[in-house]
């Protein structure tokens, strides 16, 4: 029964420390900002790894189209393309640390 609470013990600690790693990885990760853009640069999105916007840039050729539907169309493609890249890079992070691991409630 000794080397089983050993064992336990171990297996905790390695737990913690895992969660540490994490924690960090997710503060560092949230700081970072993913950008992407559509229309050829006619619209810039940057996201931070929170999935915030930070920042919307519109090329002045779009705004004199005068077409709001593109532009409405433009802006939704580089903002889910910036969170897809924002949500696949905090993953990848995450999984060198898990080695691949599936935590439940982490993503």
């Amino acid at each position: 029964m000794k080397g089983f609470s050993g064992g336990m013990a171990q297996l905790m600690k390695q737990a913690n420390q895992m969660q540490t790693r994490m924690k960090k990885a997710q503060d560092e990760l949230a700081k970072h900002e993913y950008e992407a853009s559509s229309g050829g640069g006619a619209v810039t999105v940057k996201v931070n790894g929170e999935y915030k916007m930070m920042s919307l840039t519109i090329n002045n050729d779009v705004m004199k189209s005068g077409d709001v539907e593109m532009l409405q169309d433009l802006i939704l493609t580089a903002t889910n393309e910036a969170v897809k890249v924002a949500r696949e890079t905090s993953q990848k992070e995450m999984e060198k640390i898990t080695g691949g691991m599936n935590v439940p409630g982490l993503f």
